[in-house]
Formats: structure tokens, sequence, C-alpha cells
């Protein structure tokens, strides 16, 4: 499971920082700061991926979800997000430190 954690760490870091690196380049281009959000990101790769996320979401579970947390989620810039999972599944996904040699108080 660890592994898993590592592998998927990894990948969501080198994610990030290549959307770092694209959103960059369209910002020094346009002479305007600009991030890919989430949503265009889903949009650009599910055709019909945030209507069908926004049906699922409401017939699942509240519509109300859907307006608090999803809307303000799917705004965030992707390549920065996808950094720090990744750095958080990275953290969860180290290996436990061995102890160096013993317990000198018994």
């Amino acid at each position: 499971m660890k592994f898993l954690a590592r592998m998927s760490g990894l990948l969501l870091v080198a994610a990030g920082f290549v959307g770092l690196v694209i959103d960059g380049t369209r910002s020094i281009v346009n002479n305007v700061i600009s991030f890919t959000s989430i949503g265009s990101l889903v949009g650009t790769f599910v055709p019909g991926g945030i209507s069908n996320l926004q049906t699922s979401v409401a017939a699942r579970f509240s519509p109300w979800l859907w307006d608090t947390l999803f809307v303000h989620a799917l705004q965030l810039p992707a390549s920065i997000t996808a950094f720090f999972v990744g750095a958080f599944l990275l953290w969860i996904g180290q290996r436990s430190i061995e102890p160096i040699g013993y317990l000198a108080g018994r």
C-alpha cells in the first residue's frame, strides 16, 4: 500500500511540475498570470465530464454538496493541486525510520 502511495505521489508531483511549466510558459507569452483549473482539465479530457459529475454528485449525495464543495474545488489550479496532493501521498508512503541501537535505560 505504501508503494502505491509513493508511486502515485511521484507521478502527481511530476505532473504538477510539468503543468506548472506549461502554465508558466502560457503566462509569459500572454503577459498575464494564468493557471489551468481542475474544471477545465476535466472538461478537456472527459467529454461532458463536468455535467456528468454534477448529476452524479446531486443524485448520490445532495445538490448543496455540489454548490458548496465541488464548484470551489474545480476552480483550484491543477498543477499546484497535483503537486500538493503528490507531496502528501509521498509523506504518507514514506518508509518508517528504523531505530539505531538499543535503549540504554533498561
